[in-house]
Parts: C-alpha cells; sequence; structure tokens
C-alpha cells in the first residue's frame, strides 16, 4: 500500500471519528434537552397544584412551609431524592413567577403527568418547549436571584440569545451584568462582550446529562470522581479507616447536598457508633486553605439540620489535603456544643499524624503505580 494511500486512508478515519464524535455530542445535547422540557413542565405542574392547594392560586397561606415540609417527606419516600422542600419551594416559584393566563388556562387543565406518553409529549412539545426553551436549571437560578421582572426577563432573554450555560448566566448575575449595562455608554458593545464564554463557563454533553437535577428526576446515581488519583484515594482511606476498628459505619461516597443554589458532594460519609456522630471527610488533591475549612463547616451545618438525628451528638468534619509534598489531616470541631465533647472527640477519633503518615503513603504508592503502568 503507497504512502499517499495510507494517508488518505487515515485522513478519511479521522474525519469518521470527528463526525460520529459530533454525532454522540448532539445527540447527548437533544436528550439532555429533551428530559429538562419533561422535567420543567412537571415542575411547573406541581408547582401549579402546591399553590392552588394552599389558597385558590392565591399567596402562600401561613401552612405553606409546613405543607412543603410534609410534602417533602412522602414524595421522597415514594419518588426518593430531588423533593426537598427547598426544591418544592422553586417549583412553587416558578409557578408563581410563569403562571400565564393561556398556559394556565389551556395546558394546566389537559396537561396531566397519568395520561398517555403521546398525550404528554404532545403538550410539551406544543407548549412547554416553547414557552419554557431553557434548562431548568437556569429557572432555578431566576427565580430564586432576581426579584424584579425586568431583570429577570433581561437574564432570562439573554441566556436564551446568546447559549449562556447555567455557570455562564450564574457568573452574569454575580457580577451584575444587568446593571453594568444599563450604566454603559455603549450597550451594544457590553452585550456582545457578555455574548462570550469563558473557559470555566463550558459544559460539555456529558455534563448536560449529569446535571443533578436531572439525575434526580430521572432517579439516577450520581456517582463520580474528579480524577483517578482522588477516586483511589478515597477507596483507599475508606478502607483504611474501616480497617481501624468496628466502630466506623460506612455510610457513603461522593454524596451530592444542595445548599440554596449550589450543589456540593462529600467524599466520605461515616457513622462513629462510640461517638454517636456523622464523621464527614472531604478530600482535597492540593493545598489546604482557608476556603476548605469554611466549606467544611457549611457541610456540618447542613449535616445537623438534616441528617443528624435528636439522639446523636453533632457531626464532626475531616479534612484530608494531599498536596504533592505536604499531606494535612484537620478536623472540623468548632460547632461543638462544649469542650468536653471535643476532648472526647479528639481521643476517639484517629490521630491527626497517622492520617498523615496514611495519605503521604498511599500517594507515593498511587502515583508510583501510574508512573510504572505508563512505562509498559
Amino acid at each position: 500500500m503507497s504512502k499517499k494511500i495510507k494517508i488518505g486512508l487515515k485522513e478519511n478515519y479521522n474525519l469518521l471519528i470527528g463526525d460520529i464524535s459530533s454525532l454522540l455530542e448532539s445527540a447527548r445535547r437533544t436528550s439532555a434537552r429533551a428530559v429538562n422540557t419533561i422535567l420543567t413542565a412537571a415542575y411547573w405542574e406541581i408547582g401549579r397544584r402546591i399553590i392552588e392547594y394552599e389558597q385558590s392560586g392565591e399567596e402562600r397561606a401561613e401552612y405553606g412551609h409546613q405543607l412543603l415540609k410534609n410534602l417533602s417527606y412522602d414524595l421522597t419516600k415514594n419518588f426518593g431524592r430531588g423533593f426537598s422542600a427547598d426544591n418544592l419551594e422553586s417549583m412553587r416559584l416558578f409557578y408563581l413567577t410563569y403562571s400565564l393566563i393561556e398556559i394556565s388556562e389551556t395546558v394546566s387543565r389537559k396537561f396531566d403527568l397519568e395520561k398517555s406518553e403521546t398525550s404528554s409529549r404532545k403538550l410539551n412539545d406544543e407548549f412547554f418547549s416553547e414557552r419554557f426553551p431553557l434548562p431548568w436549571s437556569h429557572y432555578v437560578m431566576l427565580v430564586r436571584r432576581i426579584k424584579e421582572d425586568d431583570i429577570r426577563k433581561f437574564y432570562e432573554s439573554e441566556a436564551l440569545r446568546s447559549g449562556w450555560s447555567v455557570r455562564q448566566l450564574d457568573r452574569q448575575i454575580s457580577s451584575q451584568f444587568y446593571e453594568r449595562t444599563l450604566l454603559s455608554k455603549n450597550k451594544t458593545a457590553m452585550i456582545k462582550k457578555g455574548e462570550k464564554p469563558l473557559p470555566e463557563d463550558i459544559v460539555t454533553p456529558e455534563e448536560e446529562i449529569k446535571d443533578p437535577f436531572i439525575l434526580e428526576f430521572l432517579g439516577l446515581k450520581d456517582e463520580y470522581s474528579e480524577n483517578d488519583l482522588e477516586e483511589a484515594l478515597i477507596s483507599h482511606l475508606e478502607n483504611f479507616l474501616l480497617e481501624l476498628g468496628s466502630d466506623f459505619a460506612f455510610i457513603g461516597r461522593q454524596k451530592r447536598l444542595r445548599i440554596g443554589n449550589e450543589w456540593y458532594r462529600i467524599d466520605l460519609l461515616f457513622f462513629h457508633r462510640k461517638l454517636k456522630c456523622l464523621v464527614i471527610i472531604d478530600l482535597k488533591v492540593g493545598k489546604f486553605t482557608h476556603a476548605d475549612a469554611g466549606q467544611m463547616h457549611l457541610y456540618l451545618n447542613y449535616a445537623k439540620e438534616n441528617w443528624t438525628n435528636k439522639d446523636e451528638n453533632p457531626p464532626v468534619g475531616l479534612i484530608l489535603c494531599a498536596e504533592k509534598d505536604n499531606a494535612v489531616a484537620k478536623y472540623a470541631l468548632e460547632g461543638l456544643p462544649n469542650k468536653v465533647l471535643a476532648a472526647e472527640y479528639k481521643l476517639v477519633l484517629p490521630n491527626v499524624r497517622l492520617l498523615t503518615r496514611e495519605i503521604e503513603q498511599t500517594r507515593k504508592i498511587i502515583e508510583s503505580r501510574k508512573v510504572s503502568r505508563g512505562k509498559r
């Protein structure tokens, strides 16, 4: 076979790979959009039914907050994640914000989630996909963070026109893009500049599919790891803590939680039988910063309010930083109610030096294995 033919075949193959890759990326994005349309329609309907139950479509009744708590408990029991009181409040606000008369009078009477798949799809295609073209995560941000109708319409319009990802929308709202545009002498140039995404704004097709809202709606697991090293460290530390004795009871890993409009994940979650408390473990493949401590306290406050039972002690946090040249292990104990309990935690929990040494040794072993595999 001549050299020219080989080059031609390689170029054709590269074109084939590129063509198939584009097709798959497009299919994934289309799938995410289709799920988002159904999700948004369902959540708008849920919001409508909550409002009508409260006060025949009027503003929230005095018992509204308790209603959301009751709904959250029963829906979570029947359908799993995605129905926290906070999420239900987003659905409620979504309906209040976008309760258009033409939709309310036509679609709401006809749209029933128990109807046939064909009927539901037809209604979604004809009404909801046109009225709500943005993903659900965008609408949550719009109704939770912006109270003024004009400002919300501006961001909604720009997000749709420029194809903003939810990250770009978040950044533009946080940087007061509307106010800066309003004050700008050259508004056209400002708008044009706002169209361009930054590298951190880009959302891949895989990330679109793994949107926590979509995963919750479909009842799918959302476990993932940032990289191979972190995954290997977490796996090793999980086994290491379990081997220390029967006091550590494993609950979960890569556990997601939502605080406000932000999603977080906890690397490891244990329950310590002797201390009667949750142990939240967060691993950082890098240097320890004050932001890590602040984030851990955020986790602890959330866990204390949402995951801790009445007869249990407050949760404790453990931050593990596996920086290449300096491992760090720190306990977050400031939230404990008294010094006696804090002292007991320090006596019972694994020694910080032991944990630090274990992180250093584990990282060296894992990295040496990766280097060995790369040389083969």
